[in-house]
């Protein structure tokens, strides 16, 4: 079907302007005729792309011990992205050694519940692979050649686990997160470290991969210089979560993205007590805002900075399509013109979601939007 929305401000070429987005063949179209949709009062927005986002875990086990079939979690991940506005959604996969949640088991289950995605939001796999699960490396190699990761993630959180591994209450979650023992736990997490030497290694056959396969990669928490720099030899040109603000400085110099997560700009802070994200997008340093661990994050997030008074809600807007989508080379999304997907999140002023369009046509509907349709 084709779709005429009009009466809104559209986010056109940096800027929010009076005018109609015409919709075809799933498409923003040049014009034409269609059914209508008021879009009077509200602004007509590019559809948000997350380029990492894990709330889907809590589809997934949403207590210790508790999981849901990967199907049914999947199909619930993919409904509350669209009522979050975010139109493409990269799960953030974490491939760890630990059992459980993070397993090799629950990956393979992920990218099979994938094959056939539930409808909804594009969602696609941002593989976050743990450097020292050395024995889930052919399976990650194998999803990355057959086309069934989209970004690739170097996750090393091994170190920080083995130091907390004597705090009682830490480990009790850890191991509860995994569904095993605190004994057992703990033997894993030193096994893995173990193998620490062989790590580099493993990591430039990963980068090789995805070099080959076409898949872009970023770095996670880096909080040096030099480590920026090592993954930025193995091509990981996108920077998540740098820890330091002079590697976000660094990233910056050499016209790298550079991600931060949503719920720091809308919390005020990060909650490690890191690097506050708001005033670093202000200043250029941060170009990408990322849902982490809650979805609703993302929406709030280009109001708040708005709202702080240094960006337009057009400027913040990018931090949250048209960069994220720039960095994953999707190129076919992020902005409103001509040719590019009928992907549309329409809110109001304020930041409320009033309707969403999914490949042109609409996906979800706010309470008080269904008298909009023509």
């Amino acid at each position: 079907m084709s779709w005429r929305i009009t009466g809104g401000q559209v986010l056109r070429e940096g800027r929010l302007v009076p005018g109609e987005v015409h919709l075809a063949g799933g498409v923003i179209a040049e014009g034409g005729a269609g059914r209508g949709f008021d879009a009077t009062g509200l602004c007509v927005m590019p559809g948000l792309v997350d380029i990492h986002g894990d709330a889907h875990e809590r589809a997934i086990q949403p207590r210790p011990g508790v999981a849901f079939p990967m199907d049914f979690a999947l199909r619930d991940a993919a409904a509350q992205c669209l009522a979050s506005g975010i139109t493409t959604a990269c799960l953030g996969v974490t491939l760890s050694w630990e059992p459980g949640l993070r397993s090799v088991e629950t990956f393979r289950a992920t990218l099979d519940a994938l094959a056939a995605p539930p409808p909804g939001s594009d969602l696609r796999v941002h593989l976050r692979f743990e450097a020292d699960n050395l024995d889930a490396e052919p399976d990650a190699l194998a999803a990355i050649a057959a086309g069934r990761v989209h970004v690739l993630g170097f996750n090393d959180h091994t170190p920080s686990i083995v130091k907390k591994l004597s705090n009682p209450k830490e480990l009790g979650k850890y191991a509860g997160r995994a569904g095993v023992g605190e004994a057992e736990f703990e033997a894993l997490a030193l096994r893995a470290k173990s193998r620490r030497g062989e790590v580099p290694e493993s990591r430039a056959r990963m980068a090789a991969a995805s070099r080959a396969a076409g898949v872009p990669m970023l770095s996670h928490d880096d909080a040096t210089l030099d480590q920026r720099a090592r993954f930025r030899a193995l091509g990981a040109d996108i920077c998540e979560f740098p820890m330091a603000e002079a590697v976000a400085e660094d990233a910056r110099a050499h016209a790298e993205p550079v991600v931060m997560g949503a719920p720091n700009v809308v919390r005020g802070g990060s909650h490690l007590g890191w690097a506050s994200a708001a005033p670093l997008a202000e200043r250029g340093l941060v170009t990408v805002l990322a849902s982490d661990y809650h979805w609703p994050a993302l929406l709030a997030a280009p109001f708040r900075m708005a709202a702080r008074g240094a960006m337009t809600l057009a400027q913040a807007w990018a931090l949250v399509s048209e960069n994220p989508a720039r960095a994953l080379g999707l190129n076919d999304r992020g902005r409103i013109a001509p040719g590019l997907r009928g992907d549309l999140a329409l809110v109001t002023p304020e930041g409320s979601l009033a309707a969403v369009f999914l490949g042109g046509e609409p996906a979800w509907i706010g309470p008080s939007a269904a008298a909009r349709f023509g």
